[in-house]
């Protein structure tokens, strides 16, 4: 039995596997050490990794780490692939986890994984096993965030998905700007990684990915659970060395 633990920057998710499937999910605003030691009693993982883009409770790391020897995400866990980035010190640990993610799935492509959540991410591994790094941007909500904080009247709006290219009011000139602009975007930035890598595989993930795929021409596999998937190929090679 495993515990993944992934902490991102809105969500912590926990997933558990057993004998490779898995199994259950769960997500919180936050995880307390006492929520974790009631998952741990009902699920009584024997191997246990954990992934945060955020601060902690040194709490669960230590319970974490006594207990379980728990692998804590970072630039120096050995990984099935090697990292080509500058400074690999300031890699996200869920930019790591998707990496190795899309690898499990395309081993033998050249990828681009996009991860559309909180910010949007576009990730290239090479078939040879080699991260080489990629882009941030906004994402859906910090766009319609920003257009609200840094403005004096422009109203903070909620997301659904437009049905004319021209809005006819501010709301909907918010809504147009930000849902087919940022498409207009992910479209263009993959054209772009298709001619600097010709074949490459594209691999969408995140929270929003299901908005995108139904939006995006081009072909793309979507994979919405990736970082849970490469923290699990993670914690798997470590349990093999």
């Amino acid at each position: 039995m495993k515990l993944i633990l992934d902490v991102g920057n809105t969500k912590v998710k926990t997933a558990i596997y057993r004998d490779g499937s898995l199994v259950h999910t769960d997500s919180f605003k936050n995880l307390s050490l006492s929520q974790l030691e009631q998952i741990t009693g009902q699920w009584t993982p024997e191997y246990t990794i954990l992934s945060a883009v955020r601060e902690v409770d040194p709490g669960i790391v230590t319970y974490l780490k006594d207990r379980y020897k728990a692998i804590i995400l970072d630039h120096l866990t050995p990984l099935p692939i090697t990292l080509k980035y500058e400074t690999p010190e300031t890699l996200g640990k869920d930019r790591i986890a998707l990496a190795v993610g899309g690898y499990s799935l395309f081993p033998d492509r050249d990828l681009l994984i996009i991860d559309a959540g909180t910010c949007i991410t576009y990730d290239v591994v090479t078939r040879d096993k080699e991260y080489l790094g990629g882009n941030i941007s906004l994402g859906i909500s910090m766009r319609f965030k920003a257009l609200h904080t840094f403005t004096d009247k422009l109203p903070l709006i909620k997301r659904k998905e437009p049905d004319a290219l021209i809005g006819n009011s501010t709301q909907s000139s918010i809504l147009t700007g930000v849902m087919i602009a940022i498409v207009a975007e992910m479209e263009g930035m993959i054209r772009k990684y298709e001619q600097e890598i010709p074949g490459i595989q594209v691999v969408l993930s995140g929270g929003d990915a299901k908005f995108f795929e139904s939006q995006l021409k081009n072909r793309i596999f979507a994979s919405p659970n990736l970082v849970i998937q490469g923290l699990n190929e993670i914690l798997d090679y470590n349990v093999r060395l």
